[in-house]
């Protein structure tokens, strides 16, 4: 019979219920009985914890008990709180340079080779709206395109208009500034683009011709801006740009995929709506295929900062350097403030979908979201929407909210993103495919039209979660090739374009 329970750490001093545990359950392993009724993913005490005392899960704390714990209770919100830990940041001290793959012998995917040398997965044409006002507009651009439109045009996958709700009614200084500029002139150039049409009002803050300016860009055929102001209305936008765009098909038409070397992937880890599976399956093995990407001169980027909260003293021992470590820490010192200027608690990030799924407070969760970035040494951190240059594993600051973390990872040059969900997500995130990787088999069966990969099997059939990690590193090349995921065959991926808005709107 399979063990009704999981055991992560030997210090531990609690386990993960496999199945659903009634009262009076003896868990033979542990040698306790069940006190209280225990849902599937959620945790149960395998030996007395005293009041004050921490709970302990992978071999580190993720909180400390309320109120006295019985063995076999319940623990969870109810009797587990989060408080401030003095972490030992240490740098260096564990730091992993993988085996390198030799150049002849690398693994390879089909992709597009841009003229700036970089590699995209995909092949569209952008419609970027700098304001929120010219959001419709580009919208009636982008939908001129739809239906059959690109009928003659198969090598082009698409026509996607990036809207969003800011732009302007922002303080034009200091990092909000930054952040939003990094943002849109990463997209502008982002190798998944053939071609991209610039569209702005004309009086926002956001100006077009500032972003070519702040981006290092200069117009041309496959890069075309405009005004709507300038340009004589919302009719004459529309009609000018669709005319331009249909200019841009040909030569988008004319890219063609070729072999290319697994280091020009450059792939984001994320996590949403995850539960207790996440960081003993799925996350896991997604660390294994980041491992492998990185071996193969690839780069894997971890993301969320709210969401290494207490798991980031883990991190800092494997920067290469201490200025690395002490980039992390700088970013997870500013959350802190950022927190309290706002009168949020770190602790909230875990939703109550996180909750209901077995996550009890930010540290539990943290330490299972850090597992999406592998073994190998921390090389770079990167500012939101920094372009990303680094070769193996760095980390990119972004807030814990999936839409915003994964445009931020995008306007860095991510060209695939993996998302590892447990509660199940149906995130798109065009021009880049997203792959979702299902901590549970449950949960892969209820929403097989959103799910690419089940990596229940590690529970529930002995996988490995190196194997898992391969099949996933496999699944990678194949949808940087070409291979659809999901959520592209669902369409989705045109709402989810979301910078991070901070600061005062005026």
């Amino acid at each position: 019979m399979a063990p009704q329970t999981i055991r992560l750490h030997k210090e531990d001093n609690v386990v993960v219920a496999r199945t659903r545990l009634a009262p009076g359950t003896v868990i033979a392993a542990e040698r306790v009985t069940c006190r209280d009724r225990i849902p599937v993913g959620h945790k149960v005490a395998s030996r007395p914890i005293a009041v004050d005392a921490p709970v302990r899960k992978y071999g580190q704390i993720i909180g400390f008990a309320t109120r006295p714990i019985a063995a076999g209770a319940h623990v969870h919100v109810h009797n587990v709180a989060i408080r401030d830990l003095a972490r030992d940041y240490e740098f260096g001290t564990e730091t992993r340079a993988p085996e390198p793959v030799p150049e002849t012998a690398r693994a390879t995917f089909d992709g597009f080779l841009r003229a700036d040398g970089r590699v995209g997965t995909r092949n569209y044409i952008g419609v970027l709206s700098t304001v929120n006002c010219s959001g419709s507009v580009a919208r009636f651009i982008a939908e001129a395109f739809r239906g059959d439109a690109l009928a003659d045009y198969p090598e082009v996958d698409g026509v996607v208009v990036l809207n969003h709700g800011i732009g302007c009614g922002l303080a034009p200084v200091g990092d909000a500034d930054d952040k939003i500029m990094r943002t849109f002139a990463g997209y502008a150039r982002h190798p998944n683009f053939a071609g991209v049409l610039i569209v702005g009002l004309g009086c926002e803050r956001l100006q077009v011709r500032l972003l070519l300016e702040r981006a290092g860009l200069e117009p041309g055929a496959m890069l075309r801006t405009m005004t709507i102001q300038d340009t004589g209305g919302t009719r004459a936008t529309v009609d000018r740009a669709v005319a331009w765009i249909r200019e841009m098909l040909p030569e988008a038409a004319r890219a063609r995929r070729t072999p290319q070397s697994a280091d020009r992937l450059v792939v984001g880890l994320e996590c949403g709506g995850s539960d207790a599976y996440s960081g003993i399956t799925a996350n896991p093995a997604l660390g294994a295929a980041a491992d492998r990407l990185v071996a193969h001169g690839g780069t894997a980027v971890l993301a969320e900062t709210p969401e290494i909260y207490g798991a980031e003293h883990l991190l800092t021992r494997r920067a290469v350097d201490r200025e690395v470590g002490e980039k992390l820490v700088a970013h997870i010192k500013w959350w802190e403030d950022y927190a309290a200027r706002h009168g949020a608690d770190m602790n909230n990030n875990p939703s109550p979908g996180n909750k209901e799924g077995g996550l009890t407070t930010i540290y539990e969760k943290s330490l299972g979201a850090a597992a999406k970035g592998g073994t190998t040494s921390l090389v770079d951190v990167y500012h939101y929407a920094e372009p990303i240059t680094a070769k193996g594993f760095v980390f990119m600051d972004t807030p814990g909210y999936d839409p915003v973390s994964v445009t931020g990872m995008v306007a860095g040059g991510v060209n695939l993103v993996c998302f590892t969900t447990g509660r199940g997500s149906v995130f798109g995130c065009k021009p880049v495919p997203s792959l979702k990787l299902a901590t549970n088999s449950a949960v892969y069966e209820r929403m097989r039209d959103d799910m690419d990969i089940d990596c229940g099997p590690i529970l529930d059939d002995g996988v490995s979660v190196g194997e898992m990690g391969e099949r996933i590193f496999r699944a990678i090349l194949e949808t940087a090739s070409g291979r659809r995921t999901r959520s592209e065959e669902l369409g989705m991926g045109d709402d989810e374009f979301l910078p991070w808005q901070i600061g005062a709107v005026l």
